[in-house]
């Protein structure tokens, strides 16, 4: 199962629906696709209903707008796959790495994750800023919440079917009243990263390719804030004892 969260991506959701459909006949004929609509006001539900509605497998799940971190959620709650991956609906990772996170699983890891650092990574065209921003922002998850992990936020994840419907029901971040508007950034990852290590799930980092994209909704300074926050929530959950409830992949 491959989930798409969008929210207002009437512009560039064409082409990214084009080119998933294509990617999925050629290699993936059997998988599904899930379209999570979070509340747009443009036209992209309308443009996910019609494109889904030629083909065999695929959904669309619409939402009222309550962040990308809750869309994904629903996605990954509701995807059918043995192998379920999400990714961002600007395709700033290609499609093509789908094979090498399906790999990762295949060969034991429960949690695949696409990674913009360390050998055979490339990064193109990112605002160094942003490089910057995002190195300090990795230093604060390894000391609080995920030690050993260099790129926790690349949208490119992909899990076990069983280990996602655990880590995503367990998730507190964005799953109740806590809301987002806008197409704010989050730390939903590395809340989801922490819990899978915490229960002792095996998480494999995959280089990959990433571009920065025109129109990127990511508003580095205001994002920043509200993620290094993330991070503090998740620490103080932790300790708090949130995540003590299903502790198991049986439990409710």
């Amino acid at each position: 199962s491959i989930v798409i969260p969008a929210y207002n991506e009437a512009e560039r959701l064409p082409g990214t629906l084009r080119a998933l459909a294509e990617y999925l006949a050629a290699h993936w004929p059997s998988s599904e696709a899930l379209i999570v609509d979070d509340g747009s006001s443009d036209a992209t539900l309308r443009i996910a209903h019609d494109f889904a509605a030629d083909q065999p497998g695929w959904r669309v799940l619409a939402l009222p707008h309550r962040g990308k971190a809750s869309a994904v959620r629903a996605g990954m709650l509701a995807a059918c796959g043995r192998i379920v991956l999400f990714s961002d609906a600007d395709l700033s990772t290609p499609l093509t790495f789908t094979a090498q996170l399906a790999a990762a699983i295949a060969d034991g890891a429960d949690v695949a994750i696409g990674s913009r650092e360390g050998v055979g990574a490339r990064r193109i065209a990112e605002p160094g800023y942003r490089h910057i921003m995002g190195r300090v922002f990795n230093a604060l998850v390894r000391a609080l919440a995920v030690p050993g992990i260099n790129d926790t936020q690349c949208g490119f994840k992909a899990f076990r079917h069983d280990v996602a419907q655990h880590l995503f029901l367990q998730a507190r971040l964005y799953s109740g009243a806590d809301t987002v508007s806008g197409p704010r950034v989050t730390g939903f990852d590395v809340e989801i990263l922490y819990l899978a290590r915490r229960h002792g799930y095996r998480i494999i980092e995959v280089p990959v390719q990433w571009q920065h994209v025109t129109g990127s909704k990511v508003r580095p300074v205001r994002d920043a804030a509200r993620m290094f926050g993330d991070v503090a929530r998740v620490r103080l959950n932790a300790v708090a004892g949130r995540y003590n409830q299903a502790e198991t992949p049986d439990a409710g």
